[in-house]
């Protein structure tokens, strides 16, 4: 039998023409998304003063189970898709392990991550709609990166609110996002009232995702003809996210192969649900049974240590409420905590398949990841970003596992990106400065009493 090859990449006739809504075969839907006023779900037309008309739509669309891909989108998705699906047969022999290790790699693009797949998508219907300005936040920068790309190919303004941690850690980031005439603040900042209001309170914080996604919104209500849009945790991202697994599930299939194990690193939630859409499918239909494994830090632990509970998804509390697995809107990750995977809550989608058992979750140490970013880039030639580390760290675990079983398992996961802008916290893990951070009972609880005191919580 011939080796399987090291790299296989789809034509561009192969690649899929629609992306997968996973609600769609959802058994049980995620709960709706909340009215903070009425405590209502919320309708199509109550989004359109955050979010452009056709993405407002696809929020809340839980029926139509494939959605066209529009040709603009399809045409820019060329330049750098179809991405590759790896055999790490240098890992598996540095292992010894019978398993086999396959990675889709993410991370040949400008923003060196998967984000870009759905900054397409949002600046092309903000363009289509005549909107003319977008604003966002960003954590370790690559979702920023990305929609600066999109937004300077598509012909639109864009204002990027930046985790304030993450602005002092990655000058380079907020520099490439420049390159692409981004305007970039460091979240919180004084230019919200929001982002005012929360220096008063905490003036030597270092930020959050929420903090910035309440500054982002704000920015995007309160400015002529612009309107939000959000790198992961939304219903619409995961949806055009879903490029990921059906190229990889597109793949798998040329090979011959079908993957016993999904590892995907989980912060928001994009890229996790991006991978898994297609075998989660199968999972529901009944048609295999791959084992799905969410991995977060343990300093940021939504899934293996939050509440499934309604949440406000920013921390000024502005948005939407959603239920999700979360550690509270006003929950602050430990500054020392690299890359991304920092935001407070989870997808709904992937928080309503944990609830319900179709996934599993663990959390790992930031040092242990970074041992096996190491290790991995020593094997297989890439660095990887901290994000997608947390996955290899499952994934080698995973494959030692098969060693001392015997088990000749087919493990699949998600390389989101790469991790060149990260040198800051590669360099305090090689110089042996890098710290471990699991926060404790009484941290998380701090953060537990920011939820909403409403009913539906009770």
């Amino acid at each position: 039998m011939a080796k399987i090859p090291h790299r296989l990449y789809l034509t561009e006739e192969q690649m899929p023409k629609q992306w997968y809504n996973l609600r769609a075969d959802m058994k049980e839907q995620p709960d709706p998304l909340l009215n903070p006023g009425t405590l209502q779900p919320i309708t199509e037309p109550e989004l359109y003063p955050i979010f452009c008309e056709a993405l407002a739509h696809q929020e809340l669309d839980s029926t139509e189970r494939y959605v066209d891909i529009p040709e603009e989108v399809q045409e820019m998705y060329k330049v750098y898709r179809p991405s590759p699906l790896i055999r790490a047969y240098n890992l598996e022999k540095a292992l010894d392990t019978p398993a086999k290790i396959y990675y889709k790699f993410e991370g040949n693009n400008t923003s060196g991550s998967h984000k870009l797949n759905s900054a397409i998508a949002q600046a092309y219907y903000a363009k289509a709609q005549g909107v003319t300005r977008l604003t966002t936040e960003t954590g370790a920068g690559q979702w920023g990166t990305a929609l600066s790309e999109a937004c300077s190919y598509f012909g639109l303004d864009l204002d990027v609110f930046m985790v304030k941690v993450s602005y002092e850690q990655k000058p380079f980031r907020k520099a490439v996002m420049q390159v692409f005439d981004a305007n970039v603040t460091p979240s919180p900042s004084m230019t919200t009232e929001i982002g005012r209001k929360i220096l008063e309170e905490n003036p030597g914080t270092g930020g959050s995702l929420g903090c910035a996604i309440s500054e982002a919104v704000e920015k995007a209500t309160t400015s002529e003809n612009c309107r939000y849009v959000l790198g992961s945790v939304l219903n619409q991202v995961l949806l055009h996210q879903s490029i990921i697994g059906l190229e990889s599930k597109i793949a798998m299939e040329q090979l011959g192969e079908y993957p016993d194990v999904v590892i995907g690193c989980a912060g928001g939630g994009s890229n996790l649900g991006g991978l898994i859409a297609p075998f989660m499918q199968d999972k529901l239909l009944g048609r295999a049974n791959p084992r799905i494994v969410a991995v977060e830090p343990a300093s940021c632990p939504s899934l293996t240590r939050g509440r499934y509970a309604y949440d406000f998804c920013d921390t000024g509390k502005v948005t939407p409420m959603a239920r999700m697995y979360t550690l509270g809107s006003g929950f602050m990750p430990a500054p020392n905590h690299a890359g991304g995977l920092r935001y407070h809550g989870m997808s709904p989608i992937l928080s309503k398949l944990y609830h319900d058992g179709y996934m599993e979750a663990v959390s790992v140490t930031q040092t242990d990841v970074f041992d096996a970013a190491v290790q991995f880039a020593k094997k297989e030639t890439i660095l990887p970003a901290p994000e997608s580390a947390h996955a290899i760290r499952a994934a080698i675990d995973e494959a030692l596992r098969c060693k001392e079983s015997g088990e000749a398992k087919t493990i699949l996961f998600g390389l989101t990106g790469t991790g060149y802008f990260d040198m800051t916290a590669y360099n305090a893990y090689l110089d042996g400065s890098m710290k471990n951070h699991i926060p404790d009972d009484a941290e998380l609880q701090r953060g537990f009493d920011t939820l909403p005191d409403i009913p539906q919580n009770k």
